[in-house]
């Protein structure tokens, strides 16, 4: 009997793409830079959001889309940090792809806007998998989730542009090598950024906006 095999995840994943560079070119044509922030449920993406929004707000134009499961409570807490925000609701999806982001960036209305954040879900398994159309990738690995996290989920640092280390006010506490998660993590991608901040202090978030700053305005200059 004949019959035949179809890969079904290779057919979600291809779409998938085809949809992320359709995004990826609008945005860059309209001098919009989208950045996919990933981490763990816990790592601080949000409030690591709040310091760079303080610091990249005073010269841009800034929008945030806040996916989760369920709940509000991100998109009014960077609401009151004056972003133009949308909430994101994944039914129950453990990340975004990219038509999901393509409809929200439809949503939010890009237009007028400079940079835009898309605060993933919470997850360090599903979000590297999918394209969402960003120029830019960027995580955090927070402190008690521990140094050897490069170790356990390979995939999330060989995608990420940028690192940002997370509550290294409690370094100490958590025995947390620095030193050893930048090494495993370039071991893996030696283009990713390492940068290290604490949100709680706001510690490390001027170079870290600076290297956004950065990435955006080369963008600019290829238009």
């Amino acid at each position: 009997m004949d019959y035949k095999i179809l890969d079904v995840k290779a057919q979600v994943l291809a779409d998938n793409d085809r949809t992320a560079a359709e995004t990826r070119t609008a945005l860059a044509e309209q001098g919009v830079l989208l950045v996919n922030l990933m981490g763990s449920p816990g790592a601080g993406k949000t409030s690591s959001l709040l310091q760079l929004i303080r610091r990249l707000g005073r010269d841009y134009r800034i929008g945030v889309m806040e996916a989760d499961v369920d709940s509000d409570v991100d998109a009014r807490t960077v609401a009151e940090a004056g972003a133009k925000v949308i909430q994101l609701h994944t039914g129950g999806l453990c990340h975004m792809d990219a038509d999901m982001t393509a409809r929200g960036l439809e949503a939010l209305g890009a237009q007028g806007l400079d940079l835009i954040f898309l605060e993933n879900v919470g997850n360090l398994v599903c979000p590297a998998e999918f394209d969402v159309g960003a120029g830019i990738r960027m995580m955090i690995l927070s402190v008690p989730e521990g140094d050897d996290k490069p170790l356990k989920y390979p995939l999330m640092f060989t995608v990420s542009d940028l690192m940002l280390v997370n509550k290294m006010d409690a370094a100490e506490i958590f025995d947390f090598d620095l030193e050893a998660a930048a090494r495993r993590a370039k071991a893996l991608n030696p283009a990713i950024a390492v940068i290290p901040v604490s949100a709680k202090t706001g510690e490390g978030f001027d170079r870290a906006a600076d290297w956004l700053r950065k990435r955006l305005e080369a963008g600019r200059k290829k238009r």
